[in-house]
């Protein structure tokens, strides 16, 4: 589903360029984002093959229309109606990204074995600044699986400094 989101994302994105929308519709989406989020079932609702399509498409009309663009609002309905309403959340993730792209901003997933602390972060965020040459902004989030160290996702690579991964790399030049 990657390239359909993409897809619908710079879909999306170019009819914002061209009527210099960008940020009205990326507000747009970080309110129907947050809404999807807070009530997970209005997603299942508008994803449900037996609900007739005109009810689910009447529904984004009354939740969104009054808040969010009119582009928005049915851009939601055409996900709706060709069935892709699932993958809202990574089509609104792939738009933020080339919002961003433009404005020469880089989004950086970072995962940690515990919560960062504030100094740490901006420490960090310093050294992808400098690293990536333009303003980043982190999402962090943090997964004791890692063991200890950092894994950063940003501008499509992956900078893997997890302590999982070294003691792998170790035992790899043990085993050869």
């Amino acid at each position: 589903m990657t390239e359909t989101s993409k897809e619908y994302a710079v879909a999306l994105f170019s009819l914002a360029v061209e009527e210099q929308l960008e940020k009205t519709v990326s507000d747009g989406l970080k309110t129907v984002s947050r809404v999807l989020r807070e009530t997970p079932e209005y997603l299942d609702f508008l994803a449900s093959p037996n609900i007739p399509i005109q009810e689910r498409v009447g529904a984004i009309d009354k939740a969104f229309s009054d808040g969010v663009h009119e582009y928005v609002v049915s851009f939601l309905k055409i996900l709706c109606e060709k069935n892709n309403v699932r993958y809202v959340h990574k089509i609104i993730g792939d738009y933020e990204d080339l919002y961003h792209a433009k404005d020469g901003i880089s989004t950086a997933k970072v995962i940690s074995a515990v919560p960062l602390k504030k100094d740490e972060k901006e420490k960090l965020k310093a050294k992808l600044e400098a690293f990536c040459g333009h303003t980043v902004i982190m999402e962090c989030s943090s997964n004791s699986a890692i063991l200890g160290g950092v894994i950063v996702h940003i501008d499509g690579k992956v900078l893997d400094g997890s302590l999982r991964r070294r003691l792998r790399d170790i035992k790899e030049k043990i085993e050869t």
